[in-house]
């Protein structure tokens, strides 16, 4: 499958955070976001945002779509992402979830933003996080 995003894969993506948006669990922030990732194979895999009232112990939407990713298919590298949030205006992942994202997205791989009120925006993973650190940056150097 080539790694040309096409508009009906944001649809699925799109289809798929709706669905999940609604099982979000945001008492604290009343900002729920649901988040869809695409595998290189076609496959789609959603989460929710899940708070918690000890805030750093809440989970983001990209972290739980990952989850469940890794948990059904083991690693798999992504095409694109989407995060979809009950607000009207888009709203782009943390840097958290950018670094998450990062661990299996290539820097060509799209990233689309979309608020209940207005149509997706993408931009490559390398315009959301530039220079980011990777497993490369792993690699042994010089002594």
């Amino acid at each position: 499958m080539s790694d040309l995003i096409v508009s009906g894969d944001v649809a699925r993506l799109l289809h798929a955070a709706r669905e999940v948006i609604a099982h979000a669990h945001a008492p604290y922030s009343g900002f729920p976001v649901g988040a869809a990732i695409l595998t290189v194979s076609g496959e789609v895999f959603a989460g929710c945002n899940v708070e918690n009232a000890a805030y750093p112990l809440g989970l983001c939407a990209e972290a739980a779509a990952l989850g469940v990713m890794v948990s059904a298919r083991g690693a798999q590298r992504l095409r694109a992402a989407l995060v979809l949030t009950a607000r009207p205006a888009p709203s782009w992942p943390c840097g958290g979830c950018r670094q998450r994202l990062q661990e299996f997205m290539g820097a060509e791989a799209m990233v689309y933003a979309a608020g209940c009120g207005a149509e997706p925006v993408g931009m490559p993973f390398a315009r959301l996080l530039p220079l980011a650190f990777g497993a490369d940056d792993l690699a042994p150097g010089p002594s």
